[in-house]
């Protein structure tokens, strides 16, 4: 029996949400056109309501209390009074239980009902219907949190751009079939900082992990009520918590144990994030947490009919960044992330959205600029996700000084060029470079995130594997999954055992790899594909929590060969600071000398031409990486310097023999990688320079130069 609270002090409009301090809990929740809010605490097991409090307070429209008696552990949610008008953006409903935005733990899912709907479901009137039920018994609480932690000396990895190597990965999917990882730990947090977890990640060269959603989300109805889950996580409800499912204790100290592991390991923590719309929907979705608290505050509504909502997201609404309550909110949770949790920088899903101020996306726009004055949130890691669904989204290239950006210019070149599409040299060489077309102008060398794949989309099996996505699994009559994938099956659509083809697939793998991992540029890496991971061809698993999204760690022996192949490249770029270049290359002479930054070679040889760049049916490229270009310095103030470098790159289905630049009659190639071979063994290791190197049909190929003779 919890003991009724009878101390109810005025308390402080910050911070906001519940805070503990020692000696009580001080709650603050924004809503400018409420018309009263209670506090509602629920007893151990959030099943019953055992005491409301009114909050008489009222701040610059936040509301607030001070409850001396009450401790963390404590289970809360609110309800909010005030006019139920959709037609002029109001849905205030107090028989709605309300997850309060600033939630640092949230506890518990709903048990979906049409009592979390502020209308009545099957009303001929619709939303514009008032719901009367109450859905307290069937909604997520809030608990108050205990931040104390012992962090010791936990420093961030701080790894340089140049020097990264990310790895998109999803906390229950990587171990949820980990062999060596306890069962009552896989797909946890606890799990991720396991010692075989981590091993994983260090012995393939992974500097960075970039986690799909962990801030608490919520599964779809409808998919639900299809034995689905919304597995990818982009449907968020709590920017401040931790999602619970990935939890074995239940405890938010799993989460921040697990930052400690991986960077005890040297490895850095990303978090995608989705701060462009919520788990609530579109007019007809339920009212959860925001739409109850203050609709017309937190939401971009239809300036003539604000009983609709605008959708940049195609989820249904937006979060309107032009409030300075949203905006506060999404500056609020990301230094909590950074100060409380220690998570070292955050990749933005559809970041255009956070750009609009009015409709059109402004680069410079409020949140771009008060993050960029923020003393913590200006030095760590930025990505955007550079578009979004509305006009004018695609944004490529345009994000501000202090952001880097997914380049999916990189992917599609990269894989058409890999398929076998013509006329794709130019675009090939700016890609491979770095993107410099994008990105030089700006000043921002480190800005292009290159990928191949990620987790929207074909896995790189899967893109050698399939001409056209299979998403039949996910039971829908609606298209989803897109349909323009530059995939090529090499001759079968799915599995086959054919050798050859199976054969030609691995190789393909192998050469997307490679000029993955040596283009100038931040490389990111698809958890699994180094070890051959399919899908069975779905490219929009976001519905599948099951084995066709985890990671199967029982391994053939092609992808283990696969796996060693992966280690070997990313160790040679990290021997090669040729291939983390803090600045574009300019193809000029050094110096005022006679040798190029960069020099581009057909197969004999010779400097490619203009006219050469413009040949339809040109596949195949050489690429002369100059040591001596190399006038810069580390993270350490230590020179760099490195041998010359030959990048062979053969898209056509036929051997070429390509002739080696020889600058001196002593000079030697030697060979380095050929993806011709399982785990990228040369035939032969050395090379005479003018001797013709034969680099097999869609292979690659990287020489070093030895002047001993």
């Amino acid at each position: 029996m919890i003991k009724p609270i009878t101390a109810i002090w005025p308390g402080r409009p910050y911070p906001r949400g519940a805070h503990w301090d020692g000696e009580g809990v001080n709650f603050a929740i924004f809503s400018e056109h409420a018309e009263k809010v209670e506090l509602c605490l629920f007893d151990a097991k959030g099943k019953s309501e055992v005491q409301r409090v009114e909050l008489k307070e009222r701040t610059d429209f936040v509301w607030h209390c001070y409850l001396p008696e009450l401790r963390p552990g404590m289970l809360y949610g609110f309800r909010v009074h005030g006019p139920y008008r959709p037609q002029d953006g109001h849905r205030f409903n107090p028989n709605k239980l309300l997850i309060e935005p600033y939630a640092k733990d949230i506890v518990g899912t709903p048990r979906w009902s049409n009592a979390h709907f502020g209308y009545s479901i099957g009303s001929k009137h619709a939303d514009i219907s008032f719901s009367r039920r109450d859905n307290a018994s069937v909604m997520p609480k809030c608990r108050v949190i205990d931040q104390t932690f012992i962090w010791g000396n936990d420093q961030p990895p701080d790894i340089h751009w140049q020097d990264m190597v990310i790895y998109e990965l999803h906390v229950k999917g990587f171990t949820m079939q980990h062999p060596d990882i306890p069962p009552q730990f896989r797909g946890t947090y606890a799990g991720l900082a396991m010692a075989p977890a981590i091993e994983h990640l260090k012995r393939l060269g992974v500097t960075t992990v970039e986690l799909m959603p962990v801030h608490a989300f919520l599964d779809d109805r409808h998919l639900v009520e299809r034995g689905m889950r919304n597995y990818w996580g982009y449907n968020t409800i709590g920017f401040m918590a931790p999602d619970s499912r990935y939890s074995a204790s239940g405890q938010i100290s799993e989460f921040k144990t697990m930052v400690k592991a991986l960077h005890k390991a040297g490895i850095e923590v990303i978090l995608d994030v989705v701060y462009n719309h919520t788990a609530e929907g579109n007019q007809l979705g339920p009212t959860l947490s925001f739409r109850g608290i203050d609709n017309a505050s937190y939401y971009r509504l239809v300036g003539d009919d604000p009983r609709y909502y605008i959708d940049y997201t195609g989820c249904g609404n937006t979060l309107d960044m032009r409030q300075s309550c949203v905006l506060q909110l999404m500056m609020d949770s990301l230094r909590y992330w950074v100060l409380e949790m220690h998570v070292d920088g955050f990749r933005f899903d559809l970041a255009s959205t956070l750009a609009r101020e009015l409709h059109e996306v402004n680069q410079l726009g409020t949140f771009f600029n008060t993050i960029r004055q923020d003393p913590v949130l200006s030095t760590i890691k930025l990505i955007a996700e550079p578009w979004d669904l509305g006009e004018g989204g695609y944004q490529v290239g345009n994000f501000p000084l202090g952001w880097s950006e997914w380049n999916d210019k990189y992917r599609d070149s990269i894989r058409a060029y890999w398929k076998g599409d013509g006329g794709l040299l130019g675009e090939m060489a700016q890609r491979l470079t770095g993107s410099s077309d994008l990105y030089e102008r700006s000043g921002r060398s480190h800005a292009s995130i290159n990928f191949i794949s990620a987790h929207d989309g074909f896995t790189l099996h899967d893109l050698v594997t399939y001409d056209t996505k299979h998403n039949e699994a996910n039971q829908e009559d609606t298209p989803n999954g897109n349909d323009n994938n530059n995939s090529w099956n090499c001759g079968v659509e799915g599995e086959t055992e054919d050798p050859e083809i199976n054969a030609l697939r691995a190789r393909q793998k192998r050469n997307l790899l490679a000029t993955l991992l040596f283009s100038q540029g931040v490389p990111m890496l698809l958890a699994g594909d180094e070890m051959g991971r399919t899908q069975q061809g779905n490219n929009n698993a976001y519905c599948q929590d099951n084995a066709i999204s985890w990671l199967s760690w029982e391994l053939k022996q092609q992808d283990r060969d696969l796996l060693a192949f992966t280690q070997r490249i990313i160790s040679l770029r990290n021997e090669h600071p040729l291939f983390r270049r803090h600045y574009f290359f300019k193809g000029l002479p050094i110096r005022g000398g006679e040798v190029k930054d960069i020099i581009w070679l057909n197969p004999d040889g010779s400097e490619m031409s203009e006219v050469d760049w413009n040949q339809e049916f040109s596949r195949c490229l050489g690429v002369h990486f100059v040591g001596d270009s190399l006038f810069e310095t580390d993270g350490r103030g230590q020179r760099l310097i490195d041998d010359n470098l030959l990048l062979l790159i053969n898209a056509h289905h036929e051997d070429i023999a390509f002739t080696l630049p020889e600058f001196d009659e002593h000079f030697y190639w030697d060979v380095l990688l050929d993806t011709f071979d399982a785990i990228g063994k040369p035939e032969s290791s050395r090379y005479k320079a003018g001797q013709g190197y034969p680099v097999h049909g869609r292979s690659l190929v990287l020489l070093k130069q030895d002047k001993t003779q």
